[in-house]
């Protein structure tokens, strides 16, 4: 997510208006992967992976009140639905009343209080209801059914709601079959998440957040190529924001976002005034940086970003508190931060934003603000190195302390604060500190290892079987993944939470190394980080078409191949690359 001041020309092109359309959402009919007895009267079922649904029974009973006892879990002990998982783990319990003869039964959930009640959290926005003419949904992948003689698998369905969703938009092989199964992962949680039509935290909540959003956003892209989606909760969040102060920076990012993968100006344009506001210089100080404490949130400064909350704090990570003594020594995400009136991690977000807010005027032929936010952003960037990196050139996570954390160098590093003076002290402490830090902060992470040429590192993290790592999340049961890396990290952490999915952008953008060059993809750059991997293969849907990455490791020698659609231009190729062009599979109206 590292963004350099750059000096854009708007394409000599617009896409097509429908791409940008929202879809209804849809229902998608799953039978069982497993039907069997546990007993008298007593079914499993298993539907081989969570999704957000609803169910359908055929049931025949010769009684006249009859009474059947659905269950429905995310999670299985023996055999049979856990009844009692932890945290916010999903299980329900339905009593169904039959009627006398072979009859089909729609059950009829409930609506949970908690991801339904107006304004209930701290940032005081409200849950996304699902449409009426969807119906409730519950995350599952068990059902026991218990007072049924016969259960046939054709009795039973699950009518898993989703937006619509193209399966063969991508695909991802490599040598590394943990990886390839941390895709499978990934991908399938975009699918199922997608349920409510807009990016939402999990079932916990079915809130909005910007950090879920901006991970779900890049994974989008990456799953199935929809671009619209993303558009839709952008605009949501700019209206409706969180109080963690760094994801409100995180706005400009996901807007920009929004310009680069699609070419197209209008939503930087139609929330232009709101952006210059989510830059945050209100809150700067005369020491060049911004804070929180030092008296300058006031209802107006919160009125301009359209928050609603009471309080607006600092974040760096999250949860900050946890087991501690597990693969890392202090407890919580934020690897120890400190926080003080001055925190680098915020900063290092303002002076992101304020360099996307100067590309955008740019874009928009507004100079004076492009000049503007400009010098802002340099007036921070001066400040951090100067206040806040110590003198062997690591960084602080405040002026008032000597801490040193993964997240003050990592977002630091992401975001190019860095220079050749200290570049490598940083990657340096970075990789000393491991993955310390929640799945969240992983997309950071990853962002600044790869940009930073740290590609073999960088994969044995993705790639890694440890407590703290993607493949946990299938190792401890969950298909989609999970709020943190293990219940031991999140004691009520949810099992269908979309911020996990990380690693997808990451294997896609970095490892492979598809982005794009030029808004919209009318130049590509393809730059792939192996790190060791002896092949891998890649095809993604963009705006502009399909482009396919391919390399396999031949006598210690890469050799690679390219596919993009024609009209598009390859840039940052590895020497020697053979590169094909295929037909343009969308129209592009110049």
């Amino acid at each position: 997510m590292r963004n350099v001041l750059l000096t854009m020309l708007l394409l000599p092109m617009t896409i097509h208006a429908d791409i940008f359309d929202v879809q209804p959402l849809t229902k998608t009919d799953d039978a069982p992967a497993e039907v069997r007895s546990i007993g008298d009267c007593a079914w499993f079922v298993d539907f081989g992976k969570d999704t957000f649904g609803q169910l359908t029974l055929m049931v025949e009973t010769e009684g006249e009140h009859d009474t059947i006892t659905v269950h429905l879990g995310e999670q299985q002990v023996g055999g049979r639905v856990n009844r009692n998982p932890a945290g916010s783990q999903r299980y329900a319990a339905y009593k169904v009343p039959l009627t006398r003869g072979k009859h089909t039964y729609d059950l009829q959930l409930r609506k949970d209080k908690r991801n339904t009640t107006p304004r209930q959290n701290e940032s005081r926005v409200s849950p996304i209801l699902m449409p009426e003419e969807i119906g409730e949904v519950y995350p599952f992948r068990y059902v026991e059914i218990e007072g049924v003689s016969e259960l046939e698998q054709g009795d039973i369905i699950r009518h898993t709601v989703h937006y619509p969703f193209d399966w063969n938009a991508s695909h991802f092989e490599s040598s590394d079959t943990v990886l390839n199964a941390v895709w499978d992962l990934c991908k399938h949680t975009v699918y199922a998440t997608s349920f409510a039509g807009i990016y939402v935290d999990g079932d916990r909540e079915r809130i909005p957040y910007e950090a879920d959003a901006i991970i779900n956003q890049l994974s989008h892209y990456i799953a199935d190529g929809d671009v619209a989606m993303a558009r839709r909760s952008v605009r949501h969040l700019i209206y409706n924001p969180t109080w963690p102060t760094e994801w409100n920076l995180q706005t400009l990012i996901m807007v920009w976002n929004d310009y680069l993968y699609t070419g197209d100006t209008r939503l930087m344009e139609e929330t232009y005034d709101d952006l210059k506001a989510k830059t945050m210089t209100a809150l700067r100080d005369s020491n060049g940086l911004i804070s929180t404490r030092t008296g300058k949130v006031t209802k107006e400064f919160f009125k301009s970003l359209h928050f609603k909350g009471p309080q607006m704090r600092d974040i760096v990570d999250w949860p900050q508190t946890g087991a501690a003594g597990i693969e890392k020594e202090i407890d919580g995400e934020a690897d120890g931060f400190v926080f003080t009136d001055y925190n680098t991690v915020v900063n290092a977000y303002h002076y992101n934003a304020t360099t996307i807010m100067s590309s955008i005027a740019t874009t928009l032929g507004k100079e004076d603000d492009a000049t503007y936010y400009a010098h802002e952003a340099q007036v921070v960037r001066s400040a951090i190195n100067t206040l806040l990196r110590d003198s062997d050139g690591v960084y602080k996570d405040g002026i008032t302390t000597g801490h040193r954390s993964l997240h003050a160098n990592m977002f630091a590093l992401c975001f190019g604060l860095t220079d050749e003076s200290n570049r490598e002290a940083v990657v340096n402490f970075i990789k000393s500190r491991g993955m310390a830090c929640s799945v969240y902060g992983a997309q950071f992470l990853l962002d600044a290892l790869y940009d930073a040429g740290e590609g073999e590192y960088a994969l044995s993290l993705l790639a890694s079987t440890a407590l703290r790592s993607w493949y946990n999340m299938i190792r401890i049961g969950s298909t989609i993944t999970t709020e943190a890396w293990d219940n031991v990290f999140k004691p009520n952490q949810d099992w269908n939470h979309p911020w996990g999915a990380a690693a997808m952008n990451i294997i896609a953008r970095k490892l492979m190394g598809i982005e794009p060059a030029e808004p919209g993809f009318g130049k590509v750059k393809i730059r792939p980080q192996p790190g060791g991997l002896d092949s891998a293969a890649i095809r993604i849907r963009t705006v502009r078409g399909t482009i396919s990455v391919a390399f396999t490791k031949k006598n210690g020698v890469y050799d690679y191949d390219i596919k993009v659609p024609e009209g598009m231009e390859v840039t940052g190729a590895p020497e020697g690359a053979k590169i094909a062009v295929t037909a343009a599979e969308m129209e592009v109206s110049k």
